[in-house]
């Protein structure tokens, strides 16, 4: 039977998705993050799925969000939304070493995914951790400089002041370039990937990881381990097809 653990490792509020019998065995392990405004719960059928095919999933709660919700406003909010991807990728070391210290990773078989901002944050922590084994990014970008320009320019056309200076700015787009898959891509190491997107999404640019992909593909010796999944027509919203998709490719490359 598969359970549904609420727990809380190094502080942060998670679910763990696993066969129950196996609950304090070694397994591989595939760790989930939420998009923007959404929570932990919103990623269940995919960890269900997931667990299933034996791996203890876990899906933790962003900055601000679900069980570490700061009753911002959505304006608020999306003015920190570099630091939340930020406080994910140092989450993302304190999970895999709390499950470490208890020996739950089996033969350092760990992987991450995401939809929209956990899709950013995937992208971004395969430039900071070479223990990541498989990556699926769902409808983010691997090209946060971009991204980040693009809010920017998002925010200025609706009139609202930014409370950020030029200066700072600058300082951001600088800071992002070292979590810039785009612009590290042998730290990729022909790791496993998977790429899902809409090509109607009005969010994040499909063209961020479309483009990403058909720029490094051809450095794959075994082609097999990257894949781009394109739905025509879908926006921002990934489907069930793309969940399914995602879930039997981690399952092969995991």
């Amino acid at each position: 039977m598969i359970g549904i653990y609420r727990e809380t490792l190094k502080g942060i509020p998670i679910l763990i998705i696993v066969n129950s019998a196996k609950y304090d065995q070694p397994l591989p392990v595939f760790t989930y993050f939420h998009g923007f405004t959404s929570a932990k719960e919103h990623n269940l059928p995919q960890a269900y799925l997931l667990a299933q095919k034996g791996y203890r999933v876990i899906l933790p709660d962003s900055i601000y969000h679900g069980d570490r919700d700061d009753h911002l406003s959505r304006q608020e909010l999306s003015f920190k939304f570099w630091e939340i991807v930020y406080q994910n990728l140092k989450d993302l070391q304190d999970i895999k070493d709390g499950l470490d210290q208890r020996g739950l990773i089996l033969d350092r078989r760990f992987g991450v995914g995401g939809t929209s901002m956990g899709g950013v944050t995937t992208a971004a922590a395969i430039t900071m951790y070479p223990w990541i084994q498989a990556g699926a990014v769902m409808m983010g970008s691997p090209k946060p400089v971009e991204f980040a320009k693009k809010l920017i320019r998002d925010v200025e056309q609706t009139g609202i002041h930014l409370p950020i200076s030029p200066n700072e700015l600058s300082e951001l787009y600088q800071s992002l370039e070292n979590i810039d898959l785009s612009l590290n891509t042998q730290k990729i190491r022909e790791k496993p990937l998977f790429f899902w997107h809409g090509d109607a999404d009005p969010v994040v640019p499909f063209e961020h990881s479309y483009d990403f992909y058909n720029e490094i593909v051809s450095n794959y010796r075994n082609p097999e381990n990257i894949r781009f999944l394109r739905e025509t027509g879908v926006g921002h919203k990934v489907s069930r097809f793309g969940i399914l998709e995602m879930v039997n490719w981690i399952e092969i490359v995991l």
